[in-house]
């Protein structure tokens, strides 16, 4: 994913993960945290744009991603069983955002999550 910056900002990491939308789609693809957004790219049917928030996509090039601003973040929950470790994000509309890591240790992801 080549993506333009803004001003300061930095990668903090990236990660191979499971997006959940607020309306209950599922895509894999990456999610880079930055220390201001965080951007998800992953091969979207044009179907799949009314379940996000339309303010949430970004184009670059020919490639649609979906960018959260980090301060339209209001609350970062992390859920663990034994075979989901889960971020949950609100924003501040109220729509809950899921990365879902499987099996594997979700905390560096919340970490990176709340990093500025």
């Amino acid at each position: 994913m080549k993506i333009e910056m803004q001003p300061n900002e930095k990668v903090i990491d990236t990660w191979t993960i499971l997006y959940e939308t607020p309306n209950g789609g599922k895509y894999n693809g990456k999610l880079t945290v930055t220390n201001k957004n965080l951007l998800y790219d992953a091969k979207f049917d044009v179907s799949s744009k009314g379940l996000i928030e339309e303010a949430l996509f970004v184009k670059w090039g020919s490639e649609d991603f979906v960018v959260i601003p980090k301060e339209r973040i209001t609350d970062v929950e992390v859920s663990k069983n034994f075979f989901q470790k889960k971020v949950i994000l609100t924003l501040d509309n109220g729509s809950k955002h899921t990365f879902n890591y499987g099996m594997l240790n979700i905390d560096p992801v919340s970490t990176a999550i709340l990093q500025r």
